[in-house]
């Protein structure tokens, strides 16, 4: 059955710093964490702005966000410090999605950036648009050494129909040469004017200060 993917991106400006990270560390992870069906649960910071943060958790299905024990924890049941912290941040995206392509991978070890891009297509390019991904786009952004691995999700209804993730060895592999050439195709130039509402964040990998 194909994995599921949870994504939760915040612009924390107006929050505490500190505690916008202790929520996250202390209760928010460890509380998901423990839910039946959670895989891989990482966190991310925006490269061009340290106050966007993203988290991105692995399920074994979608369906795990259906379920009692997500329930219990949140929705309306978010905890008081979830409520506050919150209220104080901007919601850039929460995506529920399904994995298309390939499938059933999981997110890889040890990476050390991350690339999101949320997006809609126009329906009548639609079929375009995921052929241009599964057949030129996914494979041609593998083959650049540093990509680690690179998932496609279709959401359960939501703001954004796709979201394509990409596992880094570090941020910067999007600034080299082969990077450019995979994206830069008369494909994707063609593609690239019907695509809507399109987010792209560029993120390294949290790492709890001591």
């Amino acid at each position: 059955m194909a994995k599921g993917l949870l994504i939760a991106s915040f612009d924390y400006t107006d929050a505490h710093e500190d505690e916008f990270h202790d929520w996250y560390d202390l209760e928010h992870i460890p509380e998901r964490k423990a839910v039946p069906g959670f895989g891989s649960c990482e966190r991310w910071i925006g490269v061009e702005n340290s106050k966007q943060a993203i988290a991105t958790y692995d399920l074994d299905t979608i369906e795990v966000l259906r379920g009692r024990a997500y329930n219990a924890i949140a929705y309306d049941n978010l905890s008081p410090w979830s409520k506050r912290v919150t209220a104080k941040c901007k919601r850039i995206l929460r995506f529920e999605g399904t994995q298309i392509l390939p499938g059933e991978e999981p997110a890889p070890d040890k990476a050390g950036g991350l690339l999101m891009v949320a997006i809609n297509v126009t329906d009548e390019n639609e079929n375009d648009f995921n052929s241009w991904y599964t057949e030129e786009h996914i494979p041609s952004l593998l083959a650049v050494p540093g990509v680690l691995s690179a998932r496609r999700y279709k959401s359960n209804p939501g703001t954004h129909r796709y979201v394509a993730i990409y596992h880094l060895t570090k941020p910067d592999v999007t600034k080299t040469d082969a990077w450019s050439s995979a994206i830069d195709t008369p494909w994707s130039s063609r593609i690239r004017p019907h695509f809507q509402d399109r987010i792209r964040i560029l993120a390294k990998k949290y790492e709890r200060a001591i």
